[in-house]
């Protein structure tokens, strides 16, 4: 596939064209500024951090002392998850195939075997889904996104690019590809079907409210229904349970609640972008308790970054993710993009940042991520695996 230059957006052909717009644009636009962020671990949502660094010391919130008004703590942090290891629901799955879906695009898929699975997706979502199904053991190639410690050792098929390989896809023998609309070429996709590879295509959004479904997609898919229906259960479960912890230590007086926006940034790039409604940035924020200050501007999916929409948004935290953060050169890089110094988390240095691995990857690993930008903003400096963003 041919390198995606900075800057440019790249609308992938499907069939049928995809409705969920904002999601997909806004998937490019990562994608977009993947060539310019050189190595392994540069491209939009690979890992902040080491990927081996599985589980970092945290402390019990009833040790914590939640700030009684967080808007004014001053300084960076870096939101952490406790283990970014995926527990399986099963080590003993029992996939009844073949599995006959109807996928995402309307497409009919028969899949015969899951012997040898390749999940493959912006986000690195699919992957872990496919690991927390129980099937962690046959993936035999992963995304350049999937970032949990298992799957570490998975050849890469997708490149700092973020665009299907054939070549690659076709020498690791697949009997099953999972993916969605946020990777390409299509071409790429017909070439595999051609090939007789099974190739079910899922939902691209993401966000809180797709973790479910999205596990219940892929689980049919791979004929392992009662896993997917203990998965989600558990997830359900987990991340219910991690919203109402939040919800005790979110401030009740509306004006001491955190205005919080997303920024995605590649400085090499040249690509600076706010994230808004749709963009699964908004469901972050608000299962955190934060007020997406982007979606009530009217910012929808996503929207360049300038000194007046900031102006307009007033945040006091701006999110980002690890990589991004430091390809503008830390929080001091940071306060020099337009308008951001001058908005109350600029002058508080309030920057929260996150592994891209894991920030909006919206899979099994949701309610830690969850937990641990709740510790961040409410929280700050209180757990030992706490460090000043860009520290690292």
């Amino acid at each position: 596939m041919g390198a995606v230059r900075p800057g440019i957006i790249r609308k992938w052909r499907l069939r049928p064209p995809p409705r969920r717009v904002a999601a997909v644009t806004a998937a490019l636009v990562l994608a977009a500024a993947a060539t310019a962020c050189g190595g392994g671990g540069s491209a939009p949502t690979a890992a902040g951090g080491s990927v081996t660094a599985t589980r970092n010391p945290v402390l019990p919130w009833s040790q914590l002392k939640p700030l009684a008004d967080p808007r004014t703590y001053q300084g960076p942090t870096t939101a952490t998850v406790a283990d970014a290891d995926i527990t399986p629901v099963t080590t003993a799955p029992h996939p009844v195939l073949p599995a006959s879906v109807t996928d995402n695009q309307g497409t009919k898929v028969t899949v015969r075997s899951v012997d040898r699975i390749l999940a493959l997706d912006l986000y690195g979502t699919l992957s872990a889904t496919v690991y927390g199904l129980g099937l962690g053991g046959e993936l035999v190639g992963r995304d350049q996104s999937t970032g949990f410690p298992e799957a570490a050792k998975l050849p890469v098929v997708t490149g700092s690019t973020h665009q299907l390989n054939a070549e690659a896809i076709l020498k690791l023998h697949p009997t099953v590809l999972i993916t969605d609309s946020t990777l390409g070429p299509w071409d790429v996709v017909l070439q595999m079907r051609s090939a007789g590879i099974p190739v079910v295509v899922v939902d691209a959004k993401r966000g809180i409210a797709t973790v479910r479904p999205l596990v219940d997609q892929v689980a049919a898919a791979l004929g392992v229904r009662a896993e997917g229906k203990l998965l989600g259960d558990r997830l359900d479960t987990q991340i219910a349970a991690e919203k109402a912890q939040i919800a005790k230590v979110v401030p009740a007086e509306p004006a001491r609640r955190l205005r919080v926006e997303f920024l995605y940034v590649r400085g090499q790039a040249g690509v600076y972008y706010i994230f808004g409604q749709g963009s699964g940035a908004d469901s972050l924020i608000d299962a955190v308790g934060g007020v997406d200050v982007a979606t009530r501007a009217g910012i929808k999916g996503f929207s360049p970054l300038n000194a007046e929409a900031l102006a307009k948004t007033r945040p006091d935290v701006i999110i980002m993710m690890t990589l991004g953060l430091q390809s503008v050169g830390g929080v001091d890089g940071a306060l020099k993009l337009p308008g951001v110094a001058q908005t109350p988390a600029g002058r508080q240095r309030r920057i929260v940042d996150m592994s891209d691995y894991q920030v909006l990857s919206f899979g099994p690993l949701t309610a830690p991520v969850l937990d641990g930008l709740a510790r961040a903003l409410y929280a700050p400096g209180q757990d030992p695996a706490t460090v000043p963003a860009g520290a690292r």
